[in-house]
């Protein structure tokens, strides 16, 4: 079959590999910028066009929508999905991923532990906010941020007031409790159709806080206990996610989430742990279609 991978990074890791998985299982892959996607609505429909031409419709689509393409991302994938083309990522579950405190409030509200967060205005009132997270130090993030960037560990309301600087009056931010006990250290579980397919654990570089890999961060292969392979699962789950990047912190009340990518890079976890990622992502694009191709 024909599967699109839509991308912005044809030369990626992530892309070249999940590139030669279709190859190995017979399909035929087509690399397509989604920045250079139009998406027409008329008499005939959904219609989208690639480099000024009507786009060919592929059996599948997997999609790769970076951070800062999320609401046209999104769009793209909602036109193939009115054209009834099977997708390991539906235009909801990535924008609902992209909303931090969205996907926060989903997972806690299904019960999945995540750190005591807090969503505040620069001009909010600090003495509550240190209360609710259980004082210094405490982590702050910008709402959009990715790779560790727009994340800072604040030791005391002069540091936090001193942070809050770089905020307009317009941009909440978060405050979320710091795991001392997690030592730097994090684990990234990959689900693929509601299975872990693989797991690393995360270690930062001494003096960091940060353990993502682009922050200098080491990866080694996680075995994950029964508890954090089902939380991991739920997880994902709760975002409607078929490929997700969950991301645990193992705290003294028990695994917590920090969060969930829509579109987690590859490399890493398939060199630490050996295993065959982007396979099990097409094999699971290959389920979605047979089970549209039956419904038909």
């Amino acid at each position: 079959m024909e599967i699109a991978i839509l991308t912005r990074g044809p030369g990626l890791y992530s892309t070249q590999s999940l590139f030669k998985a279709c190859l190995a299982k017979g399909h035929e892959p087509v690399l397509v910028d989604y920045a250079r996607c139009s998406l027409a609505l008329g008499a005939e429909g959904a219609q989208i066009y690639y480099q000024d031409r009507k786009f060919a419709i592929p059996d599948g689509v997997i999609p790769r929508i970076g951070a800062t393409f999320t609401q046209e991302g999104s769009a793209l994938i909602r036109h193939f999905e009115w054209l009834k083309v099977p997708t390991t990522l539906m235009s909801r579950s990535l924008v609902q991923a992209r909303d931090k405190l969205h996907s926060l409030q989903r997972l806690s509200k299904r019960g999945i532990d995540v750190p005591v967060t807090v969503m505040a205005e620069p001009q909010a009132d600090l003495g509550l906010v240190e209360d609710q997270v259980g004082g210094y130090p405490c982590i702050v993030k910008a709402l959009e941020s990715t790779h560790g960037l727009g994340v800072r560990l604040v030791h005391n309301r002069q540091e936090l007031q001193q942070c809050l600087m770089g905020y307009s009056r317009e941009s909440p931010f978060f405050v979320q409790e710091f795991i001392a006990e997690s030592k730097g250290e994090d684990v990234r579980v990959l689900v693929v159709d509601g299975q872990v397919v693989g797991a690393m654990k995360r270690v930062a570089q001494e003096g960091e806080f940060r353990s993502n890999l682009h922050q200098g961060g080491r990866a080694y292969n996680a075995r994950l206990t029964p508890l954090g392979e089902a939380v991991a699962i739920r997880a994902a789950k709760a975002l409607g996610l078929g490929v997700a990047g969950v991301d645990i912190l193992e705290s003294n009340r028990g695994p917590l989430v920090l969060e969930i990518n829509a579109s987690p890079g590859l490399e890493g976890i398939e060199k630490v742990t050996g295993q065959d990622i982007s396979g099990h992502i097409v094999t699971y694009l290959e389920r979605l279609v047979n089970a549209a191709l039956e419904e038909e």
